[in-house]
């Protein structure tokens, strides 16, 4: 079991982009995912779009792989996990980053971000 000092804060956070902006939504979080792993005191920062959805729950019974988004959404979904080691790092984290980058985000969503904070368990 993990004693305090070992347990990470994470971040884990939803982004709604406007379909013409994923592009520079894209360009802008390669600069954010270098901010954010030279920043004293994170463990682990990625991002991800989502491109599946679950099929069934019988589908996921039997093993058949999610399915694949065709239509032309209203959003797209991005998320992000960021793993710091604790949550002091956290605050002085975020905010360099919104010092950094906050407009340039604002500019790409379609509302603010969902987002989810916590220690890691395991």
């Amino acid at each position: 079991m993990n004693t305090d000092k070992e347990k990470s804060f994470v971040e884990v956070c939803l982004y709604e982009v406007k379909p013409d902006k994923t592009e520079e939504f894209e360009g802008l979080i390669k600069k954010v995912l270098k901010h954010h792993s030279e920043f004293p005191g994170v463990k682990d920062v990625k991002y991800m779009r989502r491109t599946h959805r679950p099929g069934s729950f019988s589908d996921a019974k039997a093993g058949r792989p999610p399915i694949k988004l065709t239509r032309k959404p209203k959003f797209y979904t991005y998320v992000l996990y960021w793993e710091l080691d604790n949550e002091i790092t956290h605050g002085k984290a975020t905010k360099s980053g919104l010092e950094n980058f906050f407009k340039e985000f604002n500019r790409c969503l379609v509302k603010a971000p969902k987002i989810i904070l916590g220690e890691r368990i395991q």
